[in-house]
């Protein structure tokens, strides 16, 4: 039976791509903090004792809070430099994923257009998504797909915690509206079920016509 790990699967968009792949039959382990802290690195090890190889792998979890850059302080650097970069970086290196298998990124669409507001997670959302790139090559060998997604306004709690008024946001949006998590869980499970293989080392900006970068 085909495994996947979903990081950060207890809620938002993790729970949603789990939920997803539990329809199509997948032995899902959607994890929670409990499971796995990627800030905290003997969590991270003791949970790779456990879990040495899946077949699909969901590389997600939250983000700081907002603040100025003159506001950060070096303990913020340290804990997100765990959490966004070096976490992800020791989980690729020490679990195996099956040949013919798929790795999905969730990272922000801050990876092509920064927030003032947000600069830890978009300078290690977009550190850890050029490492994927690279590895996506390697991957490519083994039939491995490496697909990065990166999410504008979706309707998480963590939306809610970001926008002050989201109400007045959605107006705002080209849709209207802001995504829904099942959306993207919807595209996770579509690629898998469909076995399209051919789509890897990519970026997939799921945000609704709401960015302006062009690639």
């Amino acid at each position: 039976m085909t495994r996947a790990i979903v990081l950060g699967g207890s809620r938002g968009i993790g729970k949603a791509i789990a939920d997803c792949l539990k329809s199509i039959n997948i032995d899902v382990f959607a994890t929670s903090k409990k499971d796995v802290d990627t800030s905290d690195l003997c969590s991270v090890k003791k949970f790779l004792k456990k879990n040495t190889q899946t077949d699909i792998l969901v590389l997600n979890t939250g983000g700081p809070s907002p603040k100025l850059f003159s506001t950060i302080t070096e303990e913020d650097w340290k804990l997100y430099h765990n959490q966004l970069f070096l976490g992800f970086c020791i989980i690729l290196q020490n679990i195996k994923i099956n040949d013919n298998g798929y790795i999905f990124l969730i990272s922000s669409n801050v990876i092509k257009e920064p927030n003032s507001k947000l600069i830890i997670s978009s300078a290690y959302r977009a550190a850890f998504s050029e490492v994927f790139k690279v590895l996506s090559k390697e991957y490519a060998q083994k039939n491995i797909n490496c697909i990065n997604i990166a999410p504008g306004p979706i309707n998480t709690d963590r939306t809610q915690e970001l926008i002050e008024n989201v109400k007045e946001f959605k107006k705002s949006l080209p849709m209207k509206r802001l995504g829904e998590p099942q959306e993207i869980g919807n595209f996770v499970k579509s690629i898998i079920e469909n076995k399209i293989k051919y789509l890897s080392g990519v970026t997939i900006n799921f945000d609704g016509a709401n960015s302006n970068y062009i690639f």
